[in-house]
């Protein structure tokens, strides 16, 4: 029963710091451009100019 006393404090702050870390990404603006993030992962890097080019051959 003693532990409750511990636990139950413990979760409370545990929660606090997750409400406190979502408040702080929403002023940092991370879900700004939700769309464009999705679609970026669909580009392919041989597309750009300025990707490294290793000269390696696939498979090693």
């Amino acid at each position: 029963m003693n532990i409750i006393f511990l636990l139950a404090p413990f979760s409370v702050v545990l929660g606090l710091m997750a409400v406190g870390a979502f408040v702080w990404t929403l002023r940092a603006s991370q879900y700004e451009d939700i769309r464009g993030a999705a679609e970026r992962i669909l580009i392919d890097d041989d597309d750009h100019p300025d990707a490294p080019e290793t000269g390696e051959a696939p498979g090693r």
